[in-house]
């Protein structure tokens, strides 16, 4: 009985995929960074040449260390060595410090939607009032995983998941609009094939890292590969790409339906209306929604009601989990200074938390120097999508060292039988996820341009000056 429950059936791990990994954030991030329907040509090359390979070879890493709870870090450590297993460690923890820079302002502006009612109020604000509650509502949550109190992790998961349904429920709904209010008002869509074929600019190339960043995070899903319903090497691809089309239809008519909103000409007319589109694009499109089913602000303040969860909530957890999986780990925090590893009476790793609070407090008083509380955030989407993405780097190395150094491991699963496919795909994925995050640097904003280099810059000297000193205090003890 108990294997049978143990099981997943192929099209329930392609729900848990999808419902993890995808997200409206996502939809208006693509619609909005990419000239409005422009993107859909982008997301299904993004789709067939990244997301479905990084799947498969996720699929193959899983089921080649089933035994393994560590995730990324195990697998560079099973093939490579504990050294660049740490350094594995650290980047994910790492590409955190910019993500809880954002969680707070996003939470801050989720809740200002929920009370006012509109932009304006928050977007009205005197940076520096802004940047300091979010550095405020920062440091109280920091206080909160200090004493190992976490109130709001179990709510995590249920925001998360109104916010996946909330967003499939605003494809359905918006579709079914002009049937229900025909004089809605609806945008007319230009569908002609050079409409549909974007600009290969330097704009475009610099915003590619947006569409990695929102493909990402598929090795989440790799401790399922062994436990599936019937043959893994049939059933975990079959479910992969099931997912794929699933995360294909709601990008496509995610992006249709923001089209029948929204006028991209609008959207691009000025810096500053883009940044607000980018900041409130998506509160945008559900108060519209209401206005078309005669519900006023109702559906709109529900979905800020469950973004604000979501950030703070993700917020704790960003705090406190990354920081345990990189100095849990005996085998990697071996390298890290023994003060970094101090525990208090909650349990809680204290100087590991005043390093994050040091980190990611730089980054949002440096934000007071930016002129505009929805430049705030549209900094930090692009910002996060150039460090994240730096974590799945090291599954696609994983891959190749497994590919190559280990070929006595036995697996289920395999992406493909052909090395020279294999290699090509490990490396490719690299390139392409490397070439994102470097050209996602690149900003005609000079504060952007300084977030996007200096902060990865910072985090990586960081990583390599930390097994320098353990050395140096192992040096004294002995």
């Amino acid at each position: 009985m108990q294997d049978s429950q143990k099981k997943i059936k192929w099209y329930m791990l392609s729900f848990m995929a999808f419902s993890t990994l995808w997200g409206f954030g996502n939809v208006v991030n693509g619609f909005v960074f990419f000239n409005g329907i422009q993107v859909i040509f982008s997301w299904i090359l993004m789709f067939a040449l990244y997301f479905i390979p990084n799947a498969l070879m996720v699929g193959e890493l899983g089921s080649a260390f089933k035994d393994e709870g560590g995730g990324v870090t195990s697998w560079i450590r099973a093939t490579s060595s504990d050294k660049l297993a740490y350094y594995a460690g650290w980047t994910y923890w790492a590409c955190h410090i910019t993500y809880i820079a954002s969680k707070g302002s996003g939470g801050l502006k989720a809740m200002s939607w929920m009370f006012f009612q509109n932009a304006e109020v928050y977007d009205s604000l005197p940076t520096v009032y802004v940047q300091l509650a979010t550095l405020a509502v920062f440091l109280i949550f920091c206080w909160v995983a200090s004493r190992g109190l976490n109130p709001l992790k179990n709510l995590a998961t249920i925001a998360g998941s109104s916010m996946f349904v909330m967003g499939i429920l605003y494809i359905l709904m918006m579709f079914a609009a002009p049937k229900i209010n025909p004089n809605g008002g609806y945008q007319a869509m230009d569908w002609s094939l050079d409409n549909l074929i974007p600009t290969f600019d330097m704009k475009y190339f610099t915003s590619l890292s947006i569409l990695v960043f929102a493909v990402g995070g598929i090795e989440k899903m790799s401790p399922y590969v062994n436990h599936m319903d019937g043959n893994s090497s049939t059933e975990f691809p079959k479910s992969m790409i099931f997912a794929a089309v699933m995360v294909v239809i709601s990008a496509i008519f995610g992006t249709i339906a923001m089209g029948m909103m929204f006028d991209p000409a609008i959207i691009n007319s000025d810096p500053a209306t883009f940044d607000s589109y980018a900041a409130n694009g998506a509160y945008w499109a559900f108060q519209k929604l209401g206005e078309y089913y005669g519900v006023g602000n109702a559906i709109m303040i529900i979905y800020a009601l469950c973004n604000m969860i979501g950030q703070f909530s993700t917020l704790v957890v960003s705090i406190d989990a990354p920081l345990r999986m990189l100095l849990d780990d005996d085998r990697t925090n071996k390298y890290i200074p023994r003060k970094l590893l101090k525990k208090n009476k909650y349990g809680a790793y204290i100087n590991g938390i005043k390093l994050i609070i040091v980190l990611a407090g730089s980054i949002i008083l440096a934000q007071i120097l930016v002129p505009g509380a929805a430049t705030v955030l549209r900094q930090l989407t692009k910002l996060n999508s150039i460090t994240m993405p730096l974590c799945y780097l090291w599954v696609f190395l994983a891959y190749i060292y497994l590919r190559k150094n280990r070929k006595d491991v036995k697996r289920d699963f395999f992406f493909t039988r052909n090395q020279g496919i294999a290699l090509f795909f490990g490396f490719w994925c690299f390139i392409v996820t490397l070439a994102c995050c470097i050209l996602g640097m690149i900003s005609d904003d000079p504060m952007q341009m300084a977030l996007n280099v200096i902060t990865p810059l910072v985090l990586v000297a960081l990583g390599v000056i930390l097994p320098k000193l353990r050395a140096k205090e192992d040096r004294k003890l002995n």
